[in-house]
């Protein structure tokens, strides 16, 4: 009988699959021998057919032992293993390996699935549905733990308590149990409806959190368009404190409802605590910031520009700030320190253990009542510097002080002003030289003073306005002035009149003769002043 090599590609009877590929490689290398018709080779070709097979058949067996032994080990495992306090699930990757190869082995029809392997796989799809659940349930439950907030263990300790009781029963449970699947899902439930809770008080709790971070956002103090402080905290600061405050209160007391626990309950009441810790640091953020605002720009060094402004004015007492750097500016730097302690007493107190507001608390914070020091350290710093300011300008000080009337006669008398250890002297009338002394030195006070500044800053952060101050001394030294060139335009008045009433005598023979009446006009003009058309015309006549 002649050798029959398959060429069509066609599978020998009683040949697994294996065994036909190889021999389809072997046909190929003895096709150059089909017309030799040998006997030998088709037998040397039979013994190879039968040992390949030997092999397929024992590496197959091999094979669904293994599979078989995995299949076992997956359905006998338990479903839940703990490590720390965490739960993960058994065998995850084996039985997605397992599956994979049921898959495999179920398309080939030469080969048959061992008992396990043919069990889990004949409940595959209703395994990796539980095995899905399973993983949610695991992924949700180590949430619940490891994410827990400072305080809330204690609130679902009794809800953990349970579901740990019912999860120890899925601890016991293998894949090969009755029932896995619906004892899986009733699991699963059970722990989704803690997850749920516990993650919507969380998101409270992370809104909590969000609005006392907004609070270091806020521009506390009230500022004019030019930066000026014009106040304490504004009415819009106090009006989100104040309503976001009520917020902090409501959602805390929908965590109490998901919680599930009362108002007395001790772990609720640390509970509050510690979220009234946060609130109150969150206070202490805004009211540092804004004293460290204030006592950073009052320091000379910063340059952070102005903040206060007052003006210098003349007064019949003297040269006086307004508002009053000694009394009106210290009054309304407390008043905005003051307003900006105020803003802490807003918000409800979220603690029931705790008596009095947060102002009260943090009106006795170290840190606070440092800076608090420094601002009005600054502030006396800069009233020390103000006051030296005001004392320059004391200079001027004999223009409003001294009686003009006294100082008038004295000058009249002798010439000048007596000094002030001079209780006699020699009458000696002024001469026209001793007028035109007082009033160049008067014009030359005038001078000094135009020269003064506008406006100028001390200490960096405080505004003074001198305007009102230079007005009034210019309208002083004009007083004076005219105390003198007003005497001198009545003494030519006089001397006229005198002269017409003597005729042809000469202004030398007037009563007044000490002073020239044509050196009188011609000094009076020489200062600016405006000798009367009537004076000039008798003179020329």
């Amino acid at each position: 009988m002649g050798l029959q090599v398959p060429l069509q590609g066609k599978r020998p009877s009683g040949v697994s699959l294996g065994v036909a590929l190889v021999l389809h490689q072997v046909s190929l290398s003895v096709r150059c021998l089909w017309w030799a018709q040998s006997e030998e080779v088709e037998q040397r070709y039979r013994e190879l057919l039968d040992l390949l097979q030997v092999y397929w058949d024992q590496v197959s067996s091999e094979r669904m032992d293994q599979l078989d032994s995995d299949c076992r080990l997956i359905l006998d495992q338990q479903l839940l293993t703990r490590e720390q306090g965490m739960l993960g699930v058994s065998t995850s990757l084996q039985f997605q390996e397992a599956l994979r190869e049921s898959r495999c082995v179920s398309r080939e029809t030469d080969l048959e699935l061992r008992p396990h392997a043919a069990r889990l796989f004949a409940c595959r799809e209703d395994v990796s549905l539980s095995y899905l659940r399973l993983d949610h349930l695991v992924l949700c439950y180590n949430q619940v733990l490891s994410g827990a907030l400072q305080g809330e263990l204690p609130l679902i300790q009794d809800q953990l308590q349970e579901i740990n009781e019912h999860l120890s029963e899925l601890q016991r449970t293998t894949w090969s149990s009755e029932g896995v699947h619906l004892l899986v899902e009733q699991q699963r439930e059970r722990v989704l409806a803690v997850y749920s809770t516990v993650s919507e008080a969380r998101a409270n709790m992370a809104a909590i959190f969000q609005i006392i971070q907004g609070w270091a956002e806020l521009q506390l103090l009230q500022c004019s368009c030019d930066s000026l402080l014009e106040g304490g905290a504004s009415d819009e600061s106090c009006r989100r404190l104040r309503e976001e405050g009520a917020e902090l209160l409501r959602l805390t007391q929908v965590n109490r409802s998901l919680y599930g626990t009362e108002d007395s309950a001790e772990s609720w009441i640390r509970y509050l605590d510690h979220i009234d810790d946060k609130v109150q640091d969150g206070l202490f953020q805004l009211l540092i910031t804004t004293l460290h605002f204030l006592s950073d720009n009052m320091d000379a060094q910063s340059g952070g520009g102005v903040l206060m402004a007052v003006s210098l004015r003349l007064k019949e007492t003297g040269s006086v700030f307004e508002p009053s750097v000694d009394v009106g500016l210290s009054d309304f730097l407390k008043s905005i320190i003051n307003d900006v302690y105020a803003v802490a007493g807003l918000p409800p107190r979220i603690s029931v253990s705790r008596h009095g507001n947060y102002q009260v608390s943090l009106r006795q914070h170290p840190a606070l009542q440092e800076l608090e020091q420094e601002v009005m350290c600054h502030l006396q710093q800069v009233k020390e510097e103000a006051e030296h300011l005001r004392a320059g300008l004391d200079r001027y000080s004999f223009l409003w002080e001294s009686d003009r009337r006294a100082v008038m006669e004295d000058f009249l008398a002798y010439g000048r002003q007596l000094r002030a250890d001079e209780l006699e002297a020699e009458v000696t009338p002024p001469t026209l030289r001793d007028f035109r002394r007082e009033i160049n030195s008067l014009h030359l006070l005038s001078r000094d003073a135009s020269h003064l500044d506008d406006v100028i800053t001390l200490h960096g952060w405080l505004q003074v306005d001198l305007r009102p101050f230079k007005e009034s001394l210019l309208s002083v030294i004009l007083v004076w002035e005219h105390l003198y060139t007003d005497y001198l335009l009545d003494w030519c008045t006089d001397s006229l009149q005198q002269v017409k009433l003597h005729g042809d005598e000469d202004e030398d023979s007037s009563p007044s003769s000490h002073l020239s009446l044509t050196e009188t006009i011609v000094l009076l003009e020489s200062v600016g002043v405006t000798v009367p058309e009537h004076l000039s015309a008798q003179l020329q006549g």
